[in-house]
Protein backbone atom coordinates (compact mmCIF):
# COMPACT_ATOMS: atom_id res chain seq x y z
CA UNK A 1 0.00 0.00 0.00
CA UNK A 2 1.46 3.38 -0.94
CA UNK A 3 1.40 6.50 1.21
CA UNK A 4 -1.49 8.11 -0.62
CA UNK A 5 -3.70 5.05 -0.32
CA UNK A 6 -2.76 4.69 3.34
CA UNK A 7 -3.79 8.25 4.21
CA UNK A 8 -6.99 8.30 2.16
CA UNK A 9 -8.19 4.94 3.46
CA UNK A 10 -7.42 6.05 7.01
CA UNK A 11 -9.43 9.25 6.47
CA UNK A 12 -12.31 7.10 5.22
CA UNK A 13 -12.12 4.84 8.28
CA UNK A 14 -11.08 1.85 6.18
CA UNK A 15 -8.50 -0.83 6.99
CA UNK A 16 -4.86 -0.27 6.08
CA UNK A 17 -1.65 -2.24 6.45
CA UNK A 18 -0.39 0.17 9.13
CA UNK A 19 -0.83 3.66 10.52
CA UNK A 20 0.49 6.45 8.35
CA UNK A 21 3.72 7.85 9.82
CA UNK A 22 4.44 11.43 8.88
CA UNK A 23 6.45 14.52 9.86
CA UNK A 24 4.96 18.00 10.30
CA UNK A 25 7.38 20.42 8.61
CA UNK A 26 6.46 24.09 8.18
CA UNK A 27 6.68 25.28 4.56
CA UNK A 28 8.77 28.32 5.49
CA UNK A 29 11.74 28.55 7.87
CA UNK A 30 12.22 26.57 11.10
CA UNK A 31 13.41 23.00 10.33
CA UNK A 32 13.52 23.77 6.60
CA UNK A 33 15.90 26.65 7.26
CA UNK A 34 18.09 24.29 9.26
CA UNK A 35 18.22 21.75 6.43
CA UNK A 36 18.41 24.26 3.56
CA UNK A 37 20.04 27.43 4.94
CA UNK A 38 20.56 28.91 1.47
CA UNK A 39 16.99 28.37 0.23
CA UNK A 40 14.98 31.40 -0.85
CA UNK A 41 12.41 31.89 1.95
CA UNK A 42 9.94 33.39 -0.53
CA UNK A 43 10.15 30.66 -3.17
CA UNK A 44 7.20 28.86 -1.67
CA UNK A 45 6.87 26.13 -4.28
CA UNK A 46 10.53 25.20 -3.90
CA UNK A 47 10.15 25.12 -0.11
CA UNK A 48 7.10 22.89 -0.35
CA UNK A 49 9.03 20.57 -2.65
CA UNK A 50 11.73 20.42 0.01
CA UNK A 51 9.15 19.46 2.65
CA UNK A 52 8.25 16.52 0.42
CA UNK A 53 11.89 15.66 -0.28
CA UNK A 54 12.77 15.48 3.43
CA UNK A 55 9.89 13.14 4.20
CA UNK A 56 10.75 10.93 1.26
CA UNK A 57 14.41 10.74 2.28
CA UNK A 58 13.44 9.57 5.75
CA UNK A 59 10.90 7.02 4.52
CA UNK A 60 7.82 8.74 5.97
CA UNK A 61 4.38 8.91 4.44
CA UNK A 62 4.38 12.32 2.79
CA UNK A 63 2.00 14.96 4.15
CA UNK A 64 2.67 18.50 2.96
CA UNK A 65 0.53 21.31 4.41
CA UNK A 66 0.49 24.24 2.01
CA UNK A 67 0.19 27.66 3.59
CA UNK A 68 2.50 30.19 1.97
CA UNK A 69 1.67 31.06 -1.62
CA UNK A 70 -1.82 29.59 -1.30
CA UNK A 71 -3.23 31.45 1.68
CA UNK A 72 -2.48 34.78 0.09
CA UNK A 73 -3.34 37.48 1.07
CA UNK A 74 -2.04 36.29 4.43
CA UNK A 75 -4.63 38.25 6.43
CA UNK A 76 -7.06 35.33 6.15
CA UNK A 77 -4.66 33.19 8.18
CA UNK A 78 -2.20 35.48 9.98
CA UNK A 79 -4.56 38.21 11.08
CA UNK A 80 -6.09 41.59 10.49
CA UNK A 81 -8.31 42.78 7.67
CA UNK A 82 -7.58 42.90 3.97
CA UNK A 83 -5.04 45.64 3.27
CA UNK A 84 -3.99 44.08 -0.04
CA UNK A 85 -7.07 44.96 -2.08
CA UNK A 86 -8.87 48.28 -2.43
CA UNK A 87 -12.16 49.58 -3.76
CA UNK A 88 -13.99 52.89 -3.88
CA UNK A 89 -15.31 52.12 -0.39
CA UNK A 90 -12.09 50.59 1.00
CA UNK A 91 -9.04 52.81 0.69
CA UNK A 92 -5.89 51.66 2.46
CA UNK A 93 -2.87 53.69 3.61
CA UNK A 94 -0.04 51.55 4.96
CA UNK A 95 3.27 52.73 6.38
CA UNK A 96 6.11 50.36 7.17
CA UNK A 97 8.98 50.81 9.59
CA UNK A 98 11.87 48.51 10.32
CA UNK A 99 13.58 48.18 13.68
CA UNK A 100 16.32 45.58 13.57
CA UNK A 101 14.72 42.29 12.57
CA UNK A 102 11.13 43.56 13.01
CA UNK A 103 9.01 44.97 10.18
CA UNK A 104 5.94 46.84 11.43
CA UNK A 105 3.07 47.65 9.06
CA UNK A 106 0.54 50.18 10.28
CA UNK A 107 -2.58 50.61 8.18
CA UNK A 108 -5.42 53.09 8.14
CA UNK A 109 -8.47 52.04 6.16
CA UNK A 110 -10.91 54.70 4.98
CA UNK A 111 -14.54 53.70 4.39
CA UNK A 112 -17.67 55.78 3.82
CA UNK A 113 -18.75 55.00 7.38
CA UNK A 114 -15.48 55.80 9.12
CA UNK A 115 -11.88 54.67 9.50
CA UNK A 116 -10.22 51.53 10.85
CA UNK A 117 -6.65 51.07 12.04
CA UNK A 118 -4.54 47.98 12.52
CA UNK A 119 -0.91 47.05 13.01
CA UNK A 120 0.93 43.85 12.14
CA UNK A 121 4.51 42.81 12.75
CA UNK A 122 6.79 40.33 11.05
CA UNK A 123 9.82 39.34 13.11
CA UNK A 124 12.67 37.50 11.37
CA UNK A 125 13.80 35.15 14.11
CA UNK A 126 16.65 33.93 11.92
CA UNK A 127 17.27 33.96 8.18
CA UNK A 128 14.08 32.72 6.53
CA UNK A 129 12.17 32.03 9.75
CA UNK A 130 9.47 34.62 10.39
CA UNK A 131 6.97 35.22 13.16
CA UNK A 132 3.76 36.89 11.93
CA UNK A 133 1.54 38.66 14.46
CA UNK A 134 -1.28 41.22 14.51
CA UNK A 135 -0.24 43.67 17.24
CA UNK A 136 -3.23 46.01 16.99
CA UNK A 137 -6.53 44.44 16.03
CA UNK A 138 -8.92 46.41 13.80
CA UNK A 139 -12.09 45.85 15.85
CA UNK A 140 -12.03 48.00 19.00
CA UNK A 141 -15.80 48.39 19.31
CA UNK A 142 -18.94 47.18 17.61
CA UNK A 143 -19.08 50.04 15.09
CA UNK A 144 -15.71 48.83 13.70
CA UNK A 145 -17.21 45.42 13.08
CA UNK A 146 -20.12 47.07 11.27
CA UNK A 147 -17.64 48.77 8.94
CA UNK A 148 -16.03 45.41 8.14
CA UNK A 149 -19.38 43.82 7.43
CA UNK A 150 -20.28 46.65 5.08
CA UNK A 151 -17.01 47.28 3.26
CA UNK A 152 -14.22 44.69 3.60
CA UNK A 153 -13.39 43.32 0.12
CA UNK A 154 -14.53 39.81 -0.75
CA UNK A 155 -12.31 37.11 -2.25
CA UNK A 156 -10.77 38.46 -5.47
CA UNK A 157 -11.97 37.06 -8.77
CA UNK A 158 -9.62 34.35 -9.99
CA UNK A 159 -8.24 33.57 -6.53
CA UNK A 160 -9.62 30.04 -6.63
CA UNK A 161 -7.98 29.35 -9.99
CA UNK A 162 -4.61 30.35 -8.58
CA UNK A 163 -5.06 28.13 -5.53
CA UNK A 164 -6.07 25.18 -7.69
CA UNK A 165 -3.07 25.61 -9.95
CA UNK A 166 -0.65 25.57 -7.01
CA UNK A 167 -2.29 22.58 -5.36
CA UNK A 168 -2.31 20.57 -8.58
CA UNK A 169 1.41 21.23 -9.11
CA UNK A 170 2.11 19.90 -5.62
CA UNK A 171 -0.12 16.86 -6.04
CA UNK A 172 1.79 15.93 -9.16
CA UNK A 173 5.07 16.28 -7.26
CA UNK A 174 3.89 14.18 -4.31
CA UNK A 175 2.34 11.51 -6.51
CA UNK A 176 1.46 8.28 -4.71
CA UNK A 177 3.87 8.93 -1.83
CA UNK A 178 1.30 10.85 0.20
CA UNK A 179 -1.19 13.69 0.29
CA UNK A 180 -1.43 17.46 -0.09
CA UNK A 181 -3.18 19.44 2.61
CA UNK A 182 -4.04 23.13 2.56
CA UNK A 183 -4.32 25.41 5.58
CA UNK A 184 -7.84 26.69 5.21
CA UNK A 185 -8.73 29.85 7.11
CA UNK A 186 -9.07 29.12 10.80
CA UNK A 187 -12.28 28.13 12.48
CA UNK A 188 -14.54 31.09 13.39
CA UNK A 189 -13.26 31.56 16.95
CA UNK A 190 -9.63 31.54 15.81
CA UNK A 191 -10.54 33.92 12.99
CA UNK A 192 -12.37 36.25 15.38
CA UNK A 193 -9.23 36.36 17.54
CA UNK A 194 -7.38 37.90 14.57
CA UNK A 195 -9.86 40.77 14.46
CA UNK A 196 -10.45 41.61 18.13
CA UNK A 197 -8.33 41.57 21.28
CA UNK A 198 -8.16 38.13 22.91
CA UNK A 199 -9.06 39.36 26.37
CA UNK A 200 -12.26 40.92 25.06
CA UNK A 201 -13.13 37.90 22.92
CA UNK A 202 -12.86 35.45 25.81
CA UNK A 203 -15.50 37.39 27.76
CA UNK A 204 -17.65 38.78 24.95
CA UNK A 205 -20.05 35.83 24.76
CA UNK A 206 -21.01 36.57 28.37
CA UNK A 207 -20.85 40.36 28.45
CA UNK A 208 -22.33 41.23 25.04
CA UNK A 209 -23.84 38.10 23.49
CA UNK A 210 -25.48 39.86 20.51
CA UNK A 211 -22.21 41.59 19.60
CA UNK A 212 -20.41 38.25 19.99
CA UNK A 213 -22.91 36.51 17.72
CA UNK A 214 -22.47 39.19 15.05
CA UNK A 215 -18.67 38.88 15.31
CA UNK A 216 -18.69 35.10 15.04
CA UNK A 217 -20.99 35.12 12.03
CA UNK A 218 -18.77 37.63 10.29
CA UNK A 219 -15.63 35.66 11.23
CA UNK A 220 -17.23 32.78 9.31
CA UNK A 221 -18.75 34.74 6.45
CA UNK A 222 -15.52 36.54 5.50
CA UNK A 223 -13.69 33.25 4.89
CA UNK A 224 -16.37 31.04 3.35
CA UNK A 225 -15.50 31.86 -0.27
CA UNK A 226 -11.79 31.21 0.37
CA UNK A 227 -12.64 27.92 2.08
CA UNK A 228 -14.83 26.70 -0.75
CA UNK A 229 -12.13 27.61 -3.25
CA UNK A 230 -9.58 25.64 -1.24
CA UNK A 231 -11.91 22.65 -1.07
CA UNK A 232 -12.33 22.84 -4.85
CA UNK A 233 -8.58 23.10 -5.42
CA UNK A 234 -8.04 19.35 -5.31
CA UNK A 235 -6.51 19.37 -1.81
CA UNK A 236 -6.77 16.03 -0.03
CA UNK A 237 -7.51 17.58 3.37
CA UNK A 238 -8.33 21.02 4.78
CA UNK A 239 -6.35 21.92 7.90
CA UNK A 240 -8.42 24.14 10.22
CA UNK A 241 -7.02 26.01 13.22
CA UNK A 242 -9.01 25.50 16.42
CA UNK A 243 -6.44 26.13 19.15
CA UNK A 244 -7.64 29.55 20.41
CA UNK A 245 -10.83 28.16 22.01
CA UNK A 246 -8.67 25.52 23.72
CA UNK A 247 -9.53 23.24 26.60
CA UNK A 248 -8.92 26.00 29.16
CA UNK A 249 -12.31 27.50 28.22
CA UNK A 250 -13.95 24.37 29.55
CA UNK A 251 -16.38 21.99 27.90
CA UNK A 252 -19.55 23.83 28.93
CA UNK A 253 -18.40 27.19 27.55
CA UNK A 254 -17.05 25.58 24.36
CA UNK A 255 -20.21 23.58 23.73
CA UNK A 256 -22.55 26.53 24.28
CA UNK A 257 -20.64 29.48 22.83
CA UNK A 258 -18.10 28.10 20.33
CA UNK A 259 -19.16 24.71 19.01
CA UNK A 260 -22.26 25.85 17.06
CA UNK A 261 -20.22 28.29 14.93
CA UNK A 262 -17.31 25.86 14.46
CA UNK A 263 -19.69 23.09 13.43
CA UNK A 264 -21.37 25.27 10.79
CA UNK A 265 -17.99 26.25 9.37
CA UNK A 266 -16.76 22.64 9.25
CA UNK A 267 -19.91 21.76 7.29
CA UNK A 268 -18.86 24.34 4.70
CA UNK A 269 -15.37 22.79 4.57
CA UNK A 270 -16.77 19.37 3.80
CA UNK A 271 -19.51 20.29 1.33
CA UNK A 272 -17.39 18.92 -1.51
CA UNK A 273 -16.39 15.80 0.41
CA UNK A 274 -12.91 17.07 1.32
CA UNK A 275 -12.11 15.93 4.87
CA UNK A 276 -11.47 18.63 7.46
CA UNK A 277 -8.79 18.25 10.13
CA UNK A 278 -9.20 20.33 13.30
CA UNK A 279 -5.95 21.52 14.89
CA UNK A 280 -5.77 22.11 18.65
CA UNK A 281 -2.13 21.93 19.71
CA UNK A 282 -2.76 22.86 23.36
CA UNK A 283 -5.10 21.61 26.08
CA UNK A 284 -7.54 19.18 24.54
CA UNK A 285 -8.87 16.64 27.05
CA UNK A 286 -11.88 18.76 28.09
CA UNK A 287 -12.99 18.88 24.46
CA UNK A 288 -12.32 15.36 23.19
CA UNK A 289 -16.00 14.48 23.63
CA UNK A 290 -17.16 17.82 22.18
CA UNK A 291 -15.19 17.24 18.98
CA UNK A 292 -17.46 14.30 18.19
CA UNK A 293 -20.12 16.90 17.37
CA UNK A 294 -17.95 19.10 15.14
CA UNK A 295 -18.39 16.96 12.05
CA UNK A 296 -14.65 16.82 11.36
CA UNK A 297 -12.96 13.72 9.97
CA UNK A 298 -9.67 14.21 11.83
CA UNK A 299 -8.56 15.91 15.05
CA UNK A 300 -4.91 16.67 15.85
CA UNK A 301 -2.37 16.52 17.45
CA UNK A 302 -3.15 15.35 21.02
CA UNK A 303 -0.01 17.01 22.38
CA UNK A 304 1.34 15.25 25.47
CA UNK A 305 2.35 17.19 28.60
CA UNK A 306 3.92 19.67 29.11
CA UNK A 307 3.03 21.21 25.71
CA UNK A 308 -0.53 19.95 26.01
CA UNK A 309 -2.55 17.78 28.35
CA UNK A 310 -3.35 14.76 26.18
CA UNK A 311 -3.80 11.40 27.87
CA UNK A 312 -3.76 9.43 24.64
CA UNK A 313 -5.12 6.16 26.04
CA UNK A 314 -8.04 7.95 27.71
CA UNK A 315 -8.68 10.03 24.57
CA UNK A 316 -8.81 6.89 22.40
CA UNK A 317 -11.41 5.50 24.79
CA UNK A 318 -13.56 8.61 24.62
CA UNK A 319 -13.32 9.03 20.85
CA UNK A 320 -14.14 5.37 20.23
CA UNK A 321 -13.54 5.71 16.49
CA UNK A 322 -15.85 8.71 16.00
CA UNK A 323 -13.07 10.61 14.25
CA UNK A 324 -9.54 9.94 13.09
CA UNK A 325 -6.92 10.85 15.69
CA UNK A 326 -3.60 12.29 14.55
CA UNK A 327 -1.40 11.41 17.51
CA UNK A 328 1.68 13.50 18.10
CA UNK A 329 5.10 12.98 19.65
CA UNK A 330 6.37 16.08 21.49
CA UNK A 331 8.36 18.05 18.91
CA UNK A 332 10.19 20.20 21.49
CA UNK A 333 10.98 18.21 24.63
CA UNK A 334 11.48 14.90 22.80
CA UNK A 335 12.32 15.46 19.12
CA UNK A 336 14.28 18.70 19.52
CA UNK A 337 15.82 18.33 22.98
CA UNK A 338 15.70 14.60 23.74
CA UNK A 339 18.19 11.85 23.03
CA UNK A 340 17.73 9.24 20.32
CA UNK A 341 16.66 6.82 23.04
CA UNK A 342 14.12 9.34 24.34
CA UNK A 343 12.71 9.61 20.82
CA UNK A 344 12.51 5.86 20.33
CA UNK A 345 10.82 5.35 23.71
CA UNK A 346 8.22 8.12 23.25
CA UNK A 347 7.50 7.09 19.66
CA UNK A 348 6.99 3.45 20.58
CA UNK A 349 4.69 4.36 23.48
CA UNK A 350 2.63 6.69 21.30
CA UNK A 351 2.39 4.23 18.40
CA UNK A 352 1.36 1.31 20.60
CA UNK A 353 -1.54 3.30 22.06
CA UNK A 354 -2.51 5.10 18.86
CA UNK A 355 -2.87 2.02 16.69
CA UNK A 356 -5.32 0.28 18.99
CA UNK A 357 -8.62 0.13 17.10
CA UNK A 358 -7.08 1.80 14.04
CA UNK A 359 -8.23 5.20 12.75
CA UNK A 360 -4.99 6.90 13.79
CA UNK A 361 -2.02 8.70 12.26
CA UNK A 362 1.40 9.07 13.90
CA UNK A 363 3.24 12.36 13.50
CA UNK A 364 5.28 14.99 15.30
CA UNK A 365 2.83 16.94 17.46
CA UNK A 366 3.54 20.23 15.68
CA UNK A 367 6.02 21.50 13.10
CA UNK A 368 9.66 20.65 13.71
CA UNK A 369 11.63 23.45 15.33
CA UNK A 370 15.00 24.70 14.14
CA UNK A 371 17.70 22.86 16.06
CA UNK A 372 16.00 19.46 15.89
CA UNK A 373 18.72 16.83 15.34
CA UNK A 374 18.34 14.94 12.08
CA UNK A 375 19.17 11.70 13.88
CA UNK A 376 16.17 12.26 16.17
CA UNK A 377 13.83 12.73 13.23
CA UNK A 378 15.18 9.59 11.59
CA UNK A 379 14.73 7.68 14.86
CA UNK A 380 11.13 8.90 15.07
CA UNK A 381 10.32 7.67 11.56
CA UNK A 382 12.18 4.38 11.94
CA UNK A 383 10.53 3.59 15.27
CA UNK A 384 7.14 4.74 14.05
CA UNK A 385 7.33 2.43 11.06
CA UNK A 386 8.51 -0.43 13.27
CA UNK A 387 5.49 -0.23 15.55
CA UNK A 388 2.81 1.15 13.21
CA UNK A 389 1.67 -2.22 11.84
CA UNK A 390 -1.79 -3.50 12.75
Amino acid sequence: MNGRERFLKTFAGQSTDRMPVSIFISDQGHFLEQCYPDADPYDYLDLQHKVVDLQREMGADVFVRMLFGVTDPLHIHMGGVDITHQSADWQVETTQTRNGNTLTSRSKIHTPGGDLTQETRVVELSRGTFLYAPTEKPVKEEKDLDLLIAYEPKMPKGWGDGARQRVQVMKQYVGDDGIVGVWAPHGPFNNASLLIDHEELYALFLTEPEYYDKLMHYASDRIVDYTRAMAASGADVLCVGGNVPGGFLGKRAYDEYVLPYERDYIAVCQETGVPAMYHNCGEIMNLVESYKHLGVKIVEPFSPPPLGDADLAKAKEIVNGNYIMLCGVDQVNVLQNGTVEDVRRATKETAMIAKQGGKSILQSADFLEKGTPIENVKAFVETGLEYAGY
